[in-house]
């Protein structure tokens, strides 16, 4: 862990790498540092991106498929640019009609 501490003379302020069992003692050996409480430092993996698993990416392409007109088969990427246009338009005229 990488704790930060602000001298209190000089008000330099300094990252300090330790484990946490060794924090209090630290703490103890230096009373002229002050600890600075900041949020935890995540590391989440390369770029912060979990790579999806082919066969799920098979699942969720046999579901687009299986219903076109989904969020799901918009994300997927299996319309052609023609077909959603299409159904945006169709989409548009059952609106009409529903409200007339």
């Amino acid at each position: 862990m990488i704790y930060i501490f602000e001298h209190q003379d000089t008000g330099e302020v300094i990252e300090v790498s330790m484990p946490h069992t060794e924090l209090d003692q630290y703490k103890v050996d230096n009373p002229h540092l002050k600890q600075i409480i900041t949020a935890p430092h995540i590391v989440g993996g390369v770029n912060d991106r979990v790579k999806t698993d082919d066969g799920f990416k098979s699942v969720l392409s046999k579901v687009a498929e299986a219903h076109p007109n989904s969020n799901l088969a918009d994300k997927m990427g299996g319309r052609t640019s023609k077909a959603i246009k299409t159904q945006s338009i169709v989409r548009k005229h059952i609106d009409k009609q529903t409200k007339a």
